[in-house]
């Protein structure tokens, strides 16, 4: 797993830990906006199951697991595996998760019996093509049908959630919504819905867009005196923090041009020489910034959209020509 994969899976983890994200996505994928499970219900469970190796025992992690309890006792747990990649024997590591479970119930390591729900988020740009059944899995192997009724059957349940249908989407009811609805309209999504997990949220726009770097989020807030418990909206709160890397890319601009400026102003010897430099090193530090800004904003769009150059110019509302202008200024 590299470094950009590495972050995803530790952000989308975060997020999905949270009960009201759990229970939104597991009503509106499943049970097609059916309350049949809520946040209050929903407990955390273990990650880690243990099976025998070929020689030693050997542990296996689910990214995330949830008890449903009623009445004290579990009724069911779900199981939550994120994907960024297609993985083509997906089924047989839900095989090992789900018996992994399954086990520890016979050995009687878990007090309660009860049945576990598996469902895949797929995160990646490229569509699903990994088998979604054991049937399809194994389908090369021409077996008869006579054999085939004794093989029990394992389905895998994957969910694009770059490719959610607007129906699906408007089931969702948490922050969820504002995620799958970034997904379908980018930079262009705005919205007047109440954030509830802000720094979360961030972290997960940022990573969904090709962003690795998140540390800054919280303090960030922190500053703007924005609080969890605070209500703000989507187009706010994005206002807030796409102006904050507009003012950083034109302080790192103006940095660097006044640097440039004084080496200038040092090489011409003179102090006129000096002051000019560091007013066009002023000058050319701000036209850096905008221009790093316009190429991130343009390259972002190519890269979350799958489009050509042409395309993503013609969406910002600019040119190739602007585009390859502001690249030389970098």
């Amino acid at each position: 797993m590299n470094v950009t994969e590495e972050k995803m899976d530790i952000v989308e983890k975060e997020f999905m830990a949270f009960p009201d994200i759990a229970a939104d996505t597991i009503n509106a994928l499943l049970y097609q906006g059916q309350v049949l499970t809520d946040a209050e219900r929903l407990r955390p469970g273990p990650t880690e199951t243990i099976y025998q190796g070929r020689e030693q025992l050997r542990n296996q992690y689910e990214d995330l697991s949830k008890y449903e309890l009623i009445d004290g006792r579990v009724r069911l747990m779900y199981l939550i595996a994120n994907q960024t990649g297609g993985d083509s024997k997906m089924l047989l590591r839900k095989a090992g998760y789900t018996g992994g479970i399954y086990r520890e119930q016979y050995e009687g390591k878990i007090r309660d019996t009860f049945p576990v729900i598996e469902l895949v988020l797929y995160w990646g740009n490229e569509r699903w093509r990994s088998s979604h059944s054991i049937r399809r899995l194994f389908e090369k192997r021409r077996l008869p049908d006579e054999m085939w009724k004794y093989i029990d059957e394992v389905r895998l349940h994957v969910y694009e959630m770059r490719r959610l249908p607007e129906e699906t989407r408007q089931l969702f009811q948490s922050d969820m919504r504002i995620v799958v609805d970034y997904l379908v309209d980018g930079k262009n999504y705005r919205s007047d819905r109440k954030i509830t997990h802000k720094a979360a949220l961030i972290k997960m726009i940022k990573v969904l867009s090709g962003e690795t770097d998140t540390d800054g989020v919280e303090e960030w807030l922190k500053k703007q005196g924005i609080r969890e418990e605070d209500e703000i909206s989507v187009c706010e709160l994005f206002d807030q923090y796409e102006r904050k890397g507009r003012e950083e890319g034109k302080l790192e601009g103006i940095a660097a041009g006044r640097k440039a400026g004084i080496r200038e102003g040092k090489r011409e010897g003179r102090k006129e020489g000096l002051t000019e430099g560091r007013r066009a090193g002023l000058v050319e530090g701000i036209k850096c910034g905008e221009a790093r800004r316009l190429v991130t904003d343009i390259e972002n769009a190519m890269r979350f959209f799958q489009v050509t150059l042409e395309k993503a110019c013609e969406g910002l509302g600019t040119t190739v020509g602007r585009y390859e202008e502001a690249k030389k200024l970098l």
